[in-house]
């Protein structure tokens, strides 16, 4: 799959929400979302995601 990238220059009606999913067995996953847009959101492997004090 191709990751498509799209900067919204103008989106002041964007809501984006974040959400752990743990009903795999193996792993968890950080799922990332816009909901005001179809298709627009991301997931990876709570493992392998960033940290938010590792940012500041």
């Amino acid at each position: 799959m191709t990751p498509e990238t799209t900067a919204a220059v103008d989106a002041p009606d964007a809501e984006v929400m974040a959400s752990v999913d743990s009903s795999s067995p193996r792993s968890s996953e950080l799922i990332i979302a816009d909901i005001t847009r179809d298709d627009a959101w991301l997931s990876m492997r709570t493992a392998e995601a960033p940290v938010l004090a590792e940012w500041c």
